[in-house]
């Protein structure tokens, strides 16, 4: 799977039910050496409505994803 294909799947976490968005609203942090994946930074919201210019992350490690399904990215971590 490319990862142009991951952008509209939405992000849930199984262990507290919260959503995290679209993956396309997410960063993505690289291992500097090896180029691999290791972890997505999620943009936290908190509620606003509307853009202040000033947003806080929340790092996914790359292993807390369980399935990549059709519309899903499900992962478990205890953010």
């Amino acid at each position: 799977m490319r990862l142009s294909e991951f952008g509209e799947k939405e992000i849930v976490n199984i262990t507290n039910g919260c959503r995290y968005g679209d993956l396309i609203d997410a960063e993505l942090l690289f291992e500097e050496r090896t180029a691999k994946i290791r972890a997505i930074l999620v943009p936290e919201y908190k509620g606003r409505l509307f853009f202040s210019g000033n947003i806080n992350f929340i790092q996914m490690p790359w292993d807390s994803i369980k399935k990549i399904g059709e519309d899903i990215i499900i992962v478990e971590t205890e953010l």
